[in-house]
């Protein structure tokens, strides 16, 4: 366990350095989720059942959630440029952690989203939201935030390292971008088809959108949901906890193996 720390902590060196060399994307997680909450919260929000700054306060927890969701693009991209040119291959001739690479990817983009979700929140706070819940409930929705971010970068991770190519991954990722719009990031889903409300509630995505709105007070839990949804801290944290469970060791066992 000591080694992996190190080795964990030099892996989170270098990968920080690498986004210190590249800053155009700490300013894409920036600039887009800001995009997105004046665009959806000014355009959208004039045509829905809760326009205006309703909407807005609606809006911004699950902006950040499906931000956080991007976390599978962002690692996959970043562990297929490692294979891709080789990085991967010099990284296993060293005598360190197996898992040390993948988690110093993980916890570096932990640190990224932090400091992108700063402004982001500012703006939120700029356009009417507010946390209206108590401090400890909005430090626990921030917690579960991350926690959810760390296990799509895991799952990104696995598949960079599954597709080994740049572009590849750059297309594949650029469809995680659907799966906010299946959920209740954006729109209730109260007002859906039974089918389709159903699958939208399942995705992991919504359980977790519902959790931050109701521990920052800003939604109350939607009546007749599915069981994430209805119970939206105890879907979030076993949804999360799935997908640690799955993809942390396929990671880490894919990384181990090397291309075949």
């Amino acid at each position: 366990m000591s080694a992996l720390a190190y080795d964990g902590t030099a892996m989170l060196g270098r990968q920080l350095r690498r986004v210190r060399n590249n800053p155009g994307l700490l300013i894409l997680t920036q600039i887009m989720p800001i995009s997105m909450l004046l665009f959806f919260g000014y355009v959208f929000g004039s045509a829905l059942a809760v326009p205006g700054e309703e909407y807005r306060r609606f809006l911004v927890p699950g902006l950040l959630v499906a931000t956080a969701s991007g976390g599978i693009m962002t690692g996959m991209f970043q562990a297929a440029q490692d294979t891709h040119r080789g990085v991967m291959d010099r990284f296993r001739t060293l005598p360190m952690s197996r898992a040390a690479v993948p988690l110093g990817q993980a916890l570096a983009d932990l640190v990224v989203t932090v400091a992108g979700s700063l402004l982001f929140l500012l703006v939120g706070l700029a356009v009417g939201w507010r946390i209206e819940g108590g401090a400890l409930a909005a430090a626990g929705a921030f917690g579960l935030l991350l926690l959810f971010r760390f296990a799509c970068v895991w799952i990104g991770i696995f598949l960079g390292l599954l597709t080994r190519d740049e572009e590849a991954s750059g297309q594949l990722g650029g469809a995680t971008f659907l799966l906010p719009l299946l959920s209740s990031a954006y729109i209730p889903t109260e007002g859906l088809p039974g089918w389709l409300r159903t699958a939208a509630e399942w995705n992991p995505i919504s359980a977790v959108a519902t959790a931050l709105r109701d521990l920052f007070g800003n939604a109350a839990v939607p009546e007749g949901a599915a069981w994430p949804v209805a119970h939206p801290v105890a879907g979030s944290l076993l949804w999360c906890a799935l997908l640690l469970a799955v993809f942390v060791p396929l990671a880490v066992r894919t990384y181990a193996a090397g291309p075949r």
